[in-house]
């Protein structure tokens, strides 16, 4: 039996999202009844919490700093692991997107502009905003700057079909149309309206994830995407272990699984070196 410590995100977070967050998190503790699990919430985890694996929604500094001092001294695992959300940000994201040629939105166009916070995940509403023109990307930019933020990403708003997708690692890929949902957590899809449901080629849309997600070095992800009119997909976000609200016992199958395997590993590597 091994030790697994979950740590739930800390609320700020998880805007309109805090249910689903800790659904997931529960979800995969619920397979992993053959370990002695303890779930934590950010603000519990102290030094005195070690264990073999951490399955961790974290965000705030101080957690990815004692996850990154578990993984050096103590040789644990952690998923997703801190030393890639060390570095883990929007603009991290927006620098290995453009140096590995993955297909993101253009940086100039006609249909508006979205300016986005770049240092953490969005937290609020106002930390992902549209923008009709380059007059209201400068004045966004004063009012994150007014709010003491000025890491941000700007990006030219593409038309088309919006779509979320989730994975982990190379074993589980889901996506869908929200708007065919009513899945929403800042209401910004209206900008994109309903779907189409263009054609598309997913095993291609499939593989620039999985690819970026191994560039990033996070195994627990999601994020959302346009299609437009021609086919042709532009990733707009990426993020660390999301919700996986509409395939939750799916996903939760495939986290728990890659715990054990990672486990497994980390039991035979010990057993080789004694």
């Amino acid at each position: 039996m091994s030790s697994v410590v979950a740590i739930y995100r800390d609320e700020r977070f998880s805007p309109n999202s805090v249910k689903n967050d800790r659904a997931i998190l529960d979800a995969v503790l619920s397979k992993l009844h053959r370990h002695d699990v303890v779930a934590i919430s950010e603000q519990q985890l102290n030094e005195q919490h070690r264990a073999a694996l951490y399955l961790s929604m974290g965000r705030l500094p101080r957690t990815i700093k004692l996850l990154k001092q578990f993984e050096h001294q103590n040789q644990a695992i952690v998923l997703n692991n801190a030393k890639a959300l060390e570095s883990f940000s929007r603009s991290h994201i927006h620098c290995v997107m453009q140096e590995n040629g993955i297909a993101m939105p253009p940086e100039e166009g006609t249909r508006g502009y979205w300016v986005k916070r770049a240092d953490f995940a969005a937290q609020t509403q106002d930390d992902v905003v549209y923008c009709k023109d380059k007059a209201e990307v400068d004045k966004t930019k004063e009012q994150f700057a007014q709010r003491g933020v000025h890491n941000l990403v700007v990006s030219a708003h593409v038309e088309g079909d919006l779509v979320k997708f989730y994975g982990v690692a190379d074993s589980f890929f889901w996506h869908f149309y929200p708007t065919d949902t009513g899945h929403s957590k800042f209401g910004d899809e209206q900008h994109n309206g309903s779907a189409h449901h263009y054609p598309f080629n997913v095993q291609q849309l499939r593989h620039t994830v999985v690819r970026l997600a191994s560039l990033t070095g996070i195994d627990v992800y999601g994020g959302d995407c346009i299609i437009n009119s021609d086919g042709r997909f532009f990733i707009i976000d990426f993020n660390d272990w999301p919700s996986f609200s509409p395939c939750c016992e799916q996903a939760a199958e495939c986290i728990a699984h890659l715990a054990n395997q990672l486990l497994a590993t980390q039991t035979t590597r010990k057993i080789t070196h004694e």
